[in-house]
């Protein structure tokens, strides 16, 4: 779009426009007396009237009637007048829509006295045309927004590649850009997310792609020289910081001696215990559940998996009424129809509107299918989900029903089969694999559209004259068959026999759930001995704590043997979304707790009990266990070293939250009796305590600046303010300040270090948890949410006030 200003001349691609200012040259448009607009053009043309397809000639230098809403044609340029004088004013406003691509800027000229105001449009990696203007009869040429460079070379784009996952269509595992780099030495490269060209000093990215696949978009930097100044400065300060812990006189090898002379007695034998038991597992129950699914997302898993997850999003439970997810997924399979009574669906707590629609009173937990449905099929929630699906930012009730909803067609889909995607198409593109129900002639012909057609309701009548007899073999040779058709099409992207057995066990012995409990009994147990040794030296209880403490070993050992096997299973390291975040974090927080703990039990014992807290954590509803796709920046090395250093660092922090509370608890307990054991207790803790966040502090540098280098190496920036970014540096500054308080006269003492340690972890809370629901960024996962608190945050703050007060005054009396 374009406006002419009454009484001025504008160039338009070159050519001149003027309204009521005769110019020669120009196509003049002219406001006649009688309201009537005219044209009169130096160049011959035509034009064509848009409602009826009226057309007519376009005369050189005669005053013609102006047609609006006609498209003209001449000079090699096509225009069309939409509409009659607009009276006002041209001006640059800012706009209410939030994804305007420009910004806006206003700049006053002035030369003797005469002066202009000029408004200009501009962005980042938008170059618009100089504006022109004549103040005190001198031109101007104002321009604002990005400079335009000239490359030393060219680049010629020869092919854009977006893979997407196997049978999806909006779901991108890559992308890449195929060029030429076209210099004195003519070379061909790939750009795609993760590892960029590098060129002369020039740095492309790949930052994005044109909706229809055809076309790429680079990003650029010419900055070798800092790039590399800065990743020394960085390798000096990784160095540094590590070098706290080792060498020197320094505050942290201080407080180790210190810890020495404190501790009376310490083992120095060690022992590990393995806890687990011998796995033991039918090889032909193994094999009876080889054959593969590929889910919406394109992940390739096997079918026991894909029937536990189906189970959980919609029972949010891992059995129903004594049924394991195999064994409902085939019941479903069987006779859909008879499930359709059986409440079967969670319904939320908390919201009574959807149970008095299901007809279900306030206790029941669960609701049918044909709840949500009347007597003439209509769904009984559209009204409350077309109100939700409408909000831009739905209220906790709104997402209530969204969530309702995808269970129920969640469950529906599997009424009808068509999640059952088990069939790969022979020679697809992108490997996509189809259901039943979604069979189209043209996926497969001859003897394989009739082995489609027939295979799985064989299989379903051979398993019921199994159930009868006893014998399953025909019904397992038919799904061996299945798993052979597979491997003949869909080998390429299939998951090998070992892998898919290695799922099978993991999905089996699903061992971050059962450590959650193990971990609860042993911590508890062994920090109720310790609180009684306090009290009483018994040699017994020493036999118990012993053990409790090599149970915790034994358990950390299954931890790890955990976190491989997810590694293995997935593909990638296990720390790529909340939940396996969540299970990382556990393990590294017990993990430290044993670095220290061979200097203190209690610290062991408070290990344990803060995993199993956030194991627990880990397995509410609203987190999905679900081994899921890497996104394309994630599928990077810097996966492993960024996130494992960043999150491995919460560990320490939340080990020294856990041991403040076990430290003002003790202070809490003291009397005259017991004050000079406490006391010994209180130091050892408060010393691992301040050690602990030391290396927190180290490990949270460390892993921000790294988390910088990656930032750089995807898409050419160091620092963005993001919010993930700006409150992981607000955690170091908070933990520095707890770190440094002794420096400070009214601020030094046990218990308010102690408090503090408590305290600062709100931090850490708000950039692990909070960034991802409250703000938004690219680390944010469900920004845009209507988020509610939830109740537990102001109850345990009133909690470590409570503690805080009354630990104060017996802390005032007996050790200040």
């Amino acid at each position: 779009d374009h406006y002419l200003e009454s009484g001025k001349v504008t160039s338009i691609h070159n050519i001149l426009f003027a309204l009521n200012n005769d110019t020669k040259g120009a196509i003049n448009i002219n406001y006649n007396d009688d309201g009537s607009l005219s044209i009169n053009s130096p160049f011959e043309g035509n034009y064509m009237r848009m409602a009826d397809q009226l057309k007519g000639n376009l005369l050189t230098n005669t005053n013609q009637p102006l047609i609006l809403r006609s498209l003209y044609n001449t000079a090699g340029l096509q225009f069309v007048f939409p509409e009659n004088i607009i009276k006002g004013k041209f001006e640059i406003v800012k706009s209410d829509d939030e994804t305007t691509q420009q910004d806006g800027l206003f700049v006053k000229i002035s030369s003797n006295g005469d002066s202009k105001v000029v408004g200009l449009l501009g962005a980042k990696g938008i170059v618009n045309t100089p504006k022109k203007i004549r103040v005190d009869n001198l031109d101007f040429s104002l321009k604002y927004g990005s400079l335009e460079k000239t490359l030393p070379f060219e680049i010629k784009l020869n092919d854009f590649i977006a893979e997407k996952y196997p049978g999806t269509e909006k779901s991108y595992s890559s992308f890449k850009s195929k060029v030429t780099v076209i210099d004195d030495s003519t070379f061909d490269y790939d750009i795609y997310m993760n590892h960029i060209l590098n060129h002369k000093g020039y740095r492309f990215f790949q930052a994005s792609f044109d909706p229809d696949e055809k076309g790429t978009v680079l990003s650029v930097n010419n900055d070798w020289l800092g790039t590399l100044m800065t990743y020394v400065g960085y390798f000096l300060l990784y160095l540094g910081l590590l070098g706290i812990m080792f060498f020197g006189k320094t505050r942290f090898k201080d407080l180790s001696n210190k810890l020495e002379k404190v501790k009376i007695k310490k083992e120095s034998m060690i022992i590990l215990m393995f806890l687990f038991s011998t796995v033991f597992y039918s090889q032909d129950n193994l094999e009876h559940n080889q054959s593969s699914i590929q889910d919406s997302g394109g992940r390739m898993k096997p079918l026991n998996t894909f029937a536990s997850e189906l189970l959980r999003k919609v029972s949010k439970s891992d059995t129903y009424k004594g049924l394991n997810a195999d064994q409902v997924l085939v019941s479903i399979i069987k006779n859909p129809i008879s499930w359709y009574n059986v409440p079967i669906i969670y319904l939320k707590r908390g919201n009574d509107s959807i149970r008095k629609i299901a007809g279900r009173n306030k206790k029941e937990k669960y609701a049918s299918f044909v709840d949500f449905f009347d007597e003439n099929g209509s769904y009984k929630i559209s009204s409350q989900l077309e109100t939700a699906y409408k909000a831009s930012l739905p209220n906790q009730f709104q997402k209530d029903f969204i969530e309702l909803d995808r269970r129920v067609n969640l469950l529906f889909s599997a009424f009808e089969g068509k999640i059952l995607r088990i069939f790969p198409i022979p020679n697809d593109f992108n490997n996509k694999w189809v259901a039943f129900p979604d069979v189209q002639p043209k996926d497969f012909e001859g003897i394989d559209s009739l082995y489609v057609k027939n295979v799985l309701p064989l299989y379903l009548g051979a398993l019921d004259n199994d159930i009868e007899t006893g014998d399953y073999n025909n019904s397992k040779k038919l799904l061996e068959s299945i798993r052979g058709f597979q491997t003949k099409y869909g080998s390429e992207i299939l998951p090998s026999d070992e892998k898919i057995k290695a799922e099978i066990l993991y999905n089996k012995y699903d061992i971050f759930k059962n450590l959650f409990s193990w971990y609860m009994y042993v911590g508890t147990l062994m920090f109720a001995f310790l609180i009684f040794q306090i009290f009483y030296e018994n040699k017994f209880v020493k036999i118990l704590v012993l053990f409790s403490k090599y149970s915790i070993v034994g358990l950390f050992i299954i931890h790890t043997l955990g976190l491989i096997a997810r590694s293995y299973v997935s593909g990638h390291a296990p720390w790529s979304d909340a939940y396996e975040s969540m299970i990382y974090v556990a393990w590294a927080t017990v993990g430290i707790g044993l670095a220290f703990g061979r200097k203190s039990n209690l610290t062991i014992a408070s290990t344990s009990f803060v995993a199993a807290m956030i194991l627990m954590i880990a397995h509410w509803n609203w987190m999905d266990p679900e081994i899921a796709n890497l996104v394309p920046v994630l599928d990077s090395y810097w996966l492993m070293i960024h996130v494992s250093v960043i999150v491995g660092s919460y560990g320490p922090f939340t080990l020294g939250m856990i041991l403040g509370i076990v430290s003002l608890f003790l202070i809490l307990i003291t009397n005259e009796k017991n004050k000079n054991k406490i006391n010994l207790n209180l130091q050892e803790l408060t010393i691992i305590n301040e050690l602990s966040l030391t290396v927190g502090l180290i490990m949270l540098t460390i892993g921000n600046f790294l988390g910088g280098q990656w930032a750089n190496e995807s898409w050419g920036r160091y620092w963005g303010w993001d919010p993930k970014e700006t409150w992981a540096l607000i955690s170091i500054i908070i933990y520095a300040f707890v770190l440094h308080m002794r420096l400070i006269p009214g601020l030094k003492g046990k218990w308010i270090f102690n408090l503090m340690s408590i305290l600062a972890f709100g931090s850490i809370m708000m950039t692990y948890f909070g960034v991802n629901f409250y703000l938004t960024g690219l680390h944010s996962y469900a920004s845009g949410d209507k988020v509610i608190t939830p109740n537990f945050v102001y109850y345990s703050l009133a909690f470590v006030l409570v503690l805080g007060l009354f630990s104060f005054f017996k802390y005032k009396r007996y050790y200040r």
